[in-house]
């Protein structure tokens, strides 16, 4: 374990000495809903926010935007000191289905040495300890060791539709050398995490329709198209069995992992029977040979989320279908972009089959930071000092967060530490963060905030 500085004992300790405080605290936050998908409570808790930020000395605002507010806090010490820019949010997801919580939603309730509420896990114990390690340092030295941005999103988990929009107006405001963001899941063993990028995401309909209506499959069947085969002999032209993404030109822009990267992924520890016993299956997708992290970091995906026409009832039909939906996706690694694969998906779609419709739905750029920068090992050092062990260093994960508009429009380094438990069931009923990680969080944080400070 690191040698813990002069400077940071004393804010440990005074963080140890307030437990039941840290928790009773945040019981009281995350009892106010704030449901972006419902605008229920978003106001009152962008306002509660402003006030928390205020009282503990932060220039604090909350910013308009074309939805939800954002609530963005600073505290400057020294312009030759580092920034750190803090990001989390402030919604929740919805809580249904009600009746699947043993505690009511938002009735924070202490079971089993947790916290059991919508939202205490994502996001707002995350980045509440966040605001406690910054005000336990306020409280003991009266100022920081370094300067502090801190955003709040309040659209998250409806997909941050205004983020970009938002970031690249204030890109004044947000001057800062790297961007730090306490969200998600620890590794399943509870060893923290340290995550340098994530794939980014694109979705897509195809659509097709061959005649005006439905028909008999024996009448009309070796005579008028079937939408679903239509779509089906389409998709097979998209990837083969092999495994192999087979669009034309989708992979032309992709930056290969440095050895760095693999190097990181190769050093995570891997439970691979657990894991495919857990989920439930006998195989990894194809193709076989290829790297388990691999698969999650360094490659992009084509998804069939749903195939739907015809007949899906009890019984049989002999139904010839006229019309037909495929729902895709694709998981997009650097430095892939929405636009340039979808134009690669129309361009293949009107080659193959051109009679189908494609129709995109929105897309997430990815984000990568990369594994050799100043400032990862001090977030590594920080979190080793807090927890007692090294964390495990990412270099990518496969799932999507809008890390892109740090990385790509403020063009700084962003890092994800979780603080949550594996199991915290974020988006699912009875979700909850263990009151030990929480409190863990808070030290994470504060060592954080020293190990910058002091460079």
């Amino acid at each position: 374990m690191n040698a813990l500085a002069p400077e940071l004992a004393p804010v440990f300790e005074h963080i140890e000495a307030r437990h039941d405080e840290y928790v009773t605290r945040l019981m009281d936050y995350v009892k106010n809903p704030s449901i972006s998908a419902q605008n229920v409570g978003i106001r009152e808790v962008s306002d509660l926010l402003v006030k928390m930020l205020g009282d503990m000395g932060m220039e604090v605002k909350s910013v308009p935007t074309k939805g939800h507010p954002f609530v963005l806090g600073r505290y400057e010490v020294d312009p030759e000191k580092p920034t750190v820019m803090l990001y989390g949010h402030y919604d929740v997801q919805p809580p249904e289905p009600l009746e699947e919580w043993l505690s009511p939603p938002f009735e924070p309730t202490i079971r089993d040495g947790r916290i059991w509420a919508r939202g205490v896990g994502d996001n707002k114990g995350q980045h509440f300890a966040q605001l406690m390690a910054i005000e336990a340092h306020l409280a003991v030295h009266g100022t920081l060791p370094c300067n502090v941005i801190f955003l709040l999103e309040g659209e998250e988990e409806i997909g941050s539709p205004q983020i970009a929009e938002f970031v690249d107006t204030h890109r004044d405001e947000l001057k800062t050398d790297l961007v730090v963001t306490a969200d998600g899941p620890l590794h399943e063993s509870g060893r923290a995490t340290i995550t340098y990028g994530v794939r980014g995401m694109t979705s897509f309909e195809l659509r097709v329709k061959t005649a005006k209506r439905d028909a008999h499959s024996g009448n009309y069947g070796g005579v008028m198209p079937n939408a679903i085969w239509t779509l089906v002999h389409l998709l097979g032209t998209m990837k083969n069995a092999a495994g192999e993404i087979t669009i034309e030109g989708l992979h032309d822009p992709i930056i290969p992992p440095t050895e760095a990267d693999l190097a990181a992924a190769a050093a995570l520890p891997l439970d691979l029977d657990g894991y495919m016993e857990n989920i439930g299956i006998d195989r990894l997708d194809a193709p076989a040979d290829r790297p388990f992290w691999d698969r999650l970091m360094f490659h992009p995906t084509l998804t069939i989320n749903g195939l739907n026409g015809g007949y899906g009832g009890e019984g049989s039909k002999s139904v010839l279908p006229c019309e037909a939906v495929a729902k895709c996706d694709i998981r997009l690694v650097e430095a892939m972009t929405p636009t340039q694969v979808m134009d690669c998906v129309r361009a293949h779609v009107a080659k193959h089959a051109p009679e189908v419709e494609v129709i995109a739905m929105g897309g997430m750029l990815p984000s990568k930071t990369p594994m050799e920068n100043r400032w990862g090992p001090l977030l590594q050092e920080a979190v080793e000092t807090a927890r007692g062990e090294p964390p495990l260093v990412y270099p990518c994960v496969g799932g999507s967060l809008p890390d892109y508009v740090f990385t790509k429009i403020l063009g700084v380094p962003a890092y994800v530490t979780p603080y949550a438990n594996a199991d915290e069931a974020n988006h699912a009923p009875n979700e909850n963060m263990e009151i030990d990680l929480f409190l863990k969080g808070i030290r994470t944080g504060a060592a954080l905030l020293d190990r910058l400070g002091r460079g």
